[in-house]
């Protein structure tokens, strides 16, 4: 599981992704037209995209080892900086303007230009340097979407302020106040306005106020020191053998993930070792290509582990996944840089309980997996409440995806508590709202139409205990489900009770496989790999399974252990234990429950008891002391 990558091999595998785009390159280097589904922006815009995204992984290479880079590399994306910004070519650039794909594309070229400046934009002909300077001069003074979009801005008009060009500095200040307010504490920021918390708070938001001090030379002290503190929690979000958290949107950037952890070498700003970093990304990176990434072809997909268009949005276009080129930030470090060559020290790779109050999530590690409790991303800014398979979740993991395909985001079943009304409505977690959290411990609620849901989950060896208060019309049907698990081929199933478990692995046993669907009937296979569980603890009446095909960003097989219950109207209270783990687990704890209160003794032995409703708290009394009390 080492995965000790040289500086070596990344450059080879840099070298490799540059060298499958040539193919698609327009004439004069311009454009990229790479195969694939096209965006909603068009396929001039997504031709800029190839071009601005590959340029940065080119700009990494190139400045942090001029001497040993690919002939005919440079002169490559200097031919492309020419044609693109010439209007009279057939491939030139579209124009920047307001809410535009090409705001976000600029920034990646302009950082490229910024690294590559003595070795590439300061020896342009001048009227390539002039029609540049003039293309991402045309970023003054316009719009940019109110997230992480303003820092484009900044990167692009602090670039035109070092070469002379056009820029307001009245911009800059004030997007850069933006951001400030959507600083959270504990080294996360919202991705603009509401709860919006993913890799963007990393890749971007980190990333783009330390580049703006790193061309401005402004005094980077403070964001240094959240992304210290950030980097403290962010580091538990890869599992042991490199597997990114699978949480948020854009996740098809993929190896952009490890982008945070390189800016804290780049920046002396991380708690991880030059070597540990060096080892967890190579973790991550050799996680990608033993699932087919880059493909056959050499080229990133739209997908994750696969091709799987309903994992994207409908802006990522067939050149989107080269913002992996954010993951090869460690090669601006050149080959003598302690990241390279500082002895490899493991990260910790046992089990792992930690509350992040900032975003409202639990980190839980057991059996090799990270599991992400969500109490409190929901991806809304505060005039919207969608709810996004990729944020509304309970619960998300390394190894295991949200059902995104047409019939999963319909049913809803997996790690959701739904309610099915009489008239036959679901209802969905839209809007979170907290309640609290505390070690080993959150909850929130949310509402819809009359129905109130309210949960909190506690940590529990393996267990995620979740303790559900519902409000509901008599004759509802209460639901909660597992993680979806996915695979090459069928999962096994298996019903016992109040039980169920889906299983990867061979021999996963019939009538798990094409055209199952919710509710399908007892089926037994041999347990093998990845197992997803939940156990009914009070309330439920059936345990029973999701099958699905094709809905799944992992593999073409999914699966996803669910409960159900009858609701008697009024409030109930439902408990469940949820596992995504290997092998046979631990018998799940037993609870009493009296009223709204919930308490039973954890596999540590500490007493946890649990209440929702008017009066919600939480108290871990530990069999030698230790004692957790939470009251909202």
């Amino acid at each position: 599981m080492r995965a000790d990558r040289p500086r070596e091999h990344w450059v080879k595998t840099a070298d490799g992704l540059l060298d499958a785009v040539l193919p698609y390159a327009s004439p004069g280097f311009a454009q990229y037209r790479l195969p694939g589904r096209t965006s909603w922006s068009g396929p001039g815009s997504d031709g800029l995209e190839g071009f601005a995204r590959t340029f940065l992984l080119a700009a990494f290479r190139l400045a942090g080892d001029p001497a040993g880079a690919p002939a005919g590399l440079l002169e490559r994306y200097a031919d492309g900086l020419a044609h693109g910004t010439d209007p009279g070519h057939e491939y030139a650039w579209p124009a920047i303007t307001d809410l535009n794909q090409t705001i976000v594309e600029a920034a990646s070229i302009a950082i490229a230009l910024h690294e590559t400046r003595p070795l590439l934009f300061d020896r342009l002909d001048p009227g390539v340097q002039e029609r540049v300077v003039s293309w991402l001069g045309g970023i003054v003074g316009k719009r940019a979407w109110p997230c992480n979009w303003v820092l484009f801005k900044v990167i692009v008009e602090q670039f035109l302020a070092g070469v002379g060009g056009p820029y307001d500095q009245g911009e800059i200040d004030g997007h850069l106040a933006d951001v400030e307010r959507w600083y959270v504490g504990d080294g996360w920021y919202t991705d603009g306005a509401g709860q919006n918390y993913d890799y963007y708070c990393g890749w971007a938001i980190h990333l783009y106020t330390l580049w703006w001090a790193r061309m401005s030379g402004a005094d980077a002290t403070v964001h240094k020191e959240r992304l210290r503190t950030f980097l403290d929690g962010y580091r538990h979000f890869f599992a042991p053998d490199g597997a990114p958290m699978h949480q948020g949107r854009s996740l098809t950037y993929r190896m952009a993930s490890l982008a945070p952890l390189w800016l804290g070498a780049i920046f002396d700003a991380s708690p991880v070792g030059p070597g540990t970093t060096r080892l967890m990304a190579g973790r991550t990176l050799d996680h990608f290509a033993a699932h087919g990434v880059p493909d056959e072809r050499g080229l990133l997909t739209l997908g994750w582990h696969r091709p799987h268009l309903p994992t994207t949005q409908g802006y990522s276009g067939p050149a989107s996944p080269y913002w992996a080129s954010k993951g090869f930030l460690g090669l601006l470090l050149g080959p003598d840089h302690p990241v390279w060559t500082a002895p490899a020290t493991a990260p910790g790779e046992g089990d792992l309980a930690l509350a992040l109050p900032a975003p409202g999530w639990l980190l839980h590690r057991t059996d090799g997996v990270t599991h992400l409790v969500n109490h409190g991303s929901d991806g809304n800014d505060p005039d919207s409440a969608k709810d996004d398979p990729h944020y509304a979740k309970l619960g998300y993991s390394t190894h295991t995806a949200p059902e995104t395909g047409p019939g999963g985001r319909a049913e809803n079943v997996d790690n959701h508590l739904a309610v099915l009304l009489p008239d036959g409505r679901a209802t969905r977690r839209r809007r979170i709202e907290r309640i609290g959290i505390a070690h080993g411990f959150a909850a929130s609620r949310y509402a819809d139409g009359e129905v109130v849901v309210e949960t909190a989950s506690v940590l529990d060896g393996p267990w995620e205990v979740r303790v559900h208060r519902v409000t509901a019309p008599a004759g509802s049907v209460v639901r909660d489900g597992g993680h979806a698990l996915a695979s090459g081929e069928p999962c096994a199933v298996t019903l016992a009770g109040l039980t169920a478990s889906v299983a990867t692995g061979p021999g996963s046993g019939p009538g798990s496989g094409p055209g199952s669907g919710p509710g399908s009937g007892p089926v037994s296979g041999p347990v093998s790999g990845l197992v997803s569980e939940i156990a009914g603890l009070h309330g439920w009446r059936t345990a029973q399974a999701a099958l699905r095909q094709d809905e799944n960003a992992i593999g073409p097989h999914s699966a996803t252990p669910y409960l159900v219950g009858a609701h008697p109207g009024g409030a109930a209270v439902y408990v469940s234990a949820v596992r995504l783990g290997r092998g046979s687990p631990a018998q799940a704890p037993d609870i009493r429950v009296k009223g709204d209160e919930v308490s039973w003794n954890d596999a540590a032995g500490s007493r946890v008891t649990v209440a929702l409703g008017r009066e919600p708290g939480y108290t871990r009394n530990g069999p030698v002391g230790e004692r957790v009390v939470w009251t909202g």
